[in-house]
């Protein structure tokens, strides 16, 4: 038993270790404690200062030399419940704290995100909304990363994410049917391997090269005009897949 869990009450490892070793020991010397420890007697005398400050160890004297004990498990308890008290205050002011948060928000944020791990971020994203958009897209996440897809697009469909996608004219066939929908763009769209995904506050531009790239922006008012962009497309532009 290493008694980790009094850090939460804010001791060091030095402080948990001198600590165990007199619960373990029971009443003990410094020597006592140095051999179970292994540590300085130095700083065995500061860690204890510390501890009977703490309330968490006593000691007793005779014939001049003192002999240490731990205090009863009730002050741990009580330590625990003050540590409750300062936690539940700290509770109370977290809404306060969002708003300034909120408000100290860039009103546009950009992030970029580099490689098949960058990608996978910002799909493992898209699980928290429940609609999600793509212009251009040709099912490029399930050629490039199957196995990564297939497990993906299982995780997708419990959550109940519905998929609308505007894929390129040669895009391959739908890989996955369940709330997905598909139109297809005509072929001037078709170019270079490039997709636009809108979902929530964000649009993210990717580009499927020799290095995946995604840059994403996140702001209501762009992702809104994306998302009128994308319906102008699949009402008068795209047809049926």
């Amino acid at each position: 038993m290493d008694l980790q869990e009094l850090k939460i009450l804010g001791l060091s490892n030095g402080e948990i270790k001198v600590y165990s070793a007199i619960l373990h020991i029971g009443s003990s010397s410094i020597n006592n404690i140095h051999e179970k420890t292994g540590m300085e007697r130095r700083a065995i005398y500061d860690i204890l200062n510390k501890l009977i400050e703490k309330g968490l160890v006593t000691y007793t004297v005779e014939q001049g030399k003192r002999t240490y004990q731990c205090s009863p498990p009730n002050k741990l308890k009580e330590e625990i419940k003050h540590k409750k008290e300062e936690l539940d205050k700290f509770e109370k002011i977290v809404p306060e704290i969002e708003n300034i948060y909120k408000s100290a928000k860039p009103k546009i944020s950009f992030e970029i995100f580099k490689g098949k791990e960058g990608i996978k971020a910002v799909f493992e994203d898209m699980l928290n909304y429940k609609d999600n958009y793509f212009i251009g897209g040709r099912w490029y996440v399930a050629k490039e990363m199957p196995a990564y897809w297939a497990h993906y697009d299982k995780r997708r469909i419990e959550a109940g994410v519905k998929w609308h996608n505007l894929v390129l004219h040669d895009a391959p066939e739908t890989p996955s049917k369940k709330l997905v929908s598909v139109k297809e763009l005509p072929k001037d769209f078709s170019g270079s391997p490039t997709i636009i995904w809108i979902y929530g506050n964000k649009v993210v531009h990717v580009t499927w090269g020799p290095e995946f790239i995604a840059f994403m922006m996140e702001n209501k008012d762009i992702a809104e005009n994306y998302k009128n962009y994308f319906k102008y497309l699949w009402d008068n532009t795209a047809k049926a897949k």
